[in-house]
């Protein structure tokens, strides 16, 4: 899951966005607001981790620029700022969440995977399609009741795919879910990812939708 990571304060971001990594997402880090309105206006991202207290525009006028355009995509606000009046005005603003300074990266983590979960309309910890299991907080996948060993990229667009059942994905959009700023994309990655999904599941569970790009059915048995 690629999530934009939004916060000035240099060793704080570091080791968030490191401690996202580590936990299987692809984190892609701003440090200011005008920044982060650039990214948000391109970027495909599953989730967005913002602080209130940015320079060059606040984190709740990129919120509220956000919510403007609209856009979607479900955001966890920051703040260093643990008054009541604070996190209304955050969640008022279009925040999905929030988490107060200091903060555990496996809670925010829980809170992503939650925020993600509901975005696409599932309820439950793991996501379910047909005979397809997986469970992001202990990077599990089961077919038919067997588990399945992934790689983690495998495990990234297996994510993606079962978070848009149903939906056809051209290549583009998977790469954008699946590569951060900085990360060597193979012009076949996408195809190869897939490949190694249809030997390690099933060959039914990833469909070519030829001129277009893939999709994972919801029928799945």
């Amino acid at each position: 899951m690629r999530v934009l990571l939004v916060e000035d304060d240099a060793l704080l971001g570091d080791g968030i966005q490191a401690g996202l990594r580590q936990q299987g997402f692809v984190a892609d880090w701003v440090r200011d607001g005008v920044a982060a309105d650039l990214a948000l206006e391109g970027g495909d991202f599953a989730a967005v981790v913002l602080d209130i207290g940015l320079p060059r525009r606040s984190g709740l006028e990129v919120l509220a620029r956000l919510r403007a355009r609209g856009k979607a995509v479900p955001v966890l606000i920051l703040t260093a700022r643990d008054t009541v009046d604070d996190r209304i005005a955050g969640l008022d603003a279009g925040a999905d969440d929030y988490l107060v300074k200091p903060f555990d990266l496996g809670e925010l983590a829980a809170r992503l995977r939650a925020l993600a979960r509901r975005s696409a309309g599932n309820a439950s910890a793991a996501l379910t399609v047909g005979a397809l299991v997986l469970d992001p907080a202990a990077r599990e996948v089961r077919w038919r009741g067997e588990p399945c060993a992934l790689a983690p990229k495998e495990f990234a667009l297996l994510e993606a795919f079962m978070l848009s059942a149903g939906r056809v994905l051209t290549r583009e959009q998977l790469e954008e879910k699946l590569y951060g700023w900085g990360e060597e994309t193979g012009s076949n990655a996408v195809e190869v990812h897939v490949h190694h999904l249809r030997k390690k599941i099933a060959p039914s569970v990833v469909q070519t939708i030829r001129g277009v790009g893939y999709v994972l059915p919801r029928d799945l048995a």
